[in-house]
């Protein structure tokens, strides 16, 4: 019986002693309106590894974003070789082959890349005639069937898998570079779908 009432005294003041910690905090955080109040697990917030823009003593520099050594590529890098210039887009027309096989699961990827990337100035079925061409935003999108023709000489149709992946690279025109948002592998199956578009009569 004294052992019970013992324990139920000491988990009164445990609880006296929380609720009057709690009490306390709350309090203290409503006097300062820019306080944050207490953090919890500080290091979540504190990175420990440096950031790129930081002075860092480890290096002779005092940079921590340093030049990669030479003759290396970051992971996942695809070297293109060929300049943005004429002669890069001639020698990757005739150089460059589409190292994807023809696939029904490449075809599928391809349309989906080229419908959210392409068709709103080349239209669903590469006809010129994209949604932002008909609200008059672009003008001169060509066709990749029929006689339309390339801005660079030769007939759309008869482009080359290597001419239309520089394209997709660097751009033309009004055709901004997609390089950054199609991976080279995406960009392969834009080219096979595009080659598909190609045979419409």
């Amino acid at each position: 019986m004294k052992g019970s009432i013992l324990a139920m005294n000491k988990t009164k003041i445990v609880c006296v002693a929380f609720f009057a910690f709690t009490v306390a905090v709350s309090l203290s955080s409503c006097r300062n309106k820019r306080s944050t109040g207490l953090e919890y697990a500080r290091n979540m917030y504190d990175p420990i590894a440096y950031n790129p823009d930081q002075p860092n003593k480890n290096f002779a520099n005092g940079q921590t974003a340093q030049t990669p050594p030479p003759n290396t590529d970051p992971i996942g890098f695809v070297k293109y070789e060929y300049a943005n210039t004429k002669e890069g887009y001639e020698a990757a027309g005739k150089n460059l082959v589409n190292p994807l096989p023809l696939t029904e699961a490449n075809l599928v990827s391809g349309k989906h890349y080229f419908t959210v990337f392409c068709s709103p100035c080349h239209g669903d079925k590469g006809d010129g005639k994209g949604h932002l061409v008909q609200i008059e935003k672009f003008t001169g999108v060509p066709a990749y069937h029929g006689d339309a023709a390339s801005s660079r000489g030769g007939l759309m149709k008869d482009l080359s898998a290597g001419k239309i992946y520089h394209t997709i690279m660097y751009g033309l025109n009004n055709m901004g570079s997609h390089a950054s948002q199609l991976s080279p592998e995406e960009r392969w199956k834009v080219v096979m779908y595009v080659q598909q578009l190609q045979k419409i009569q």
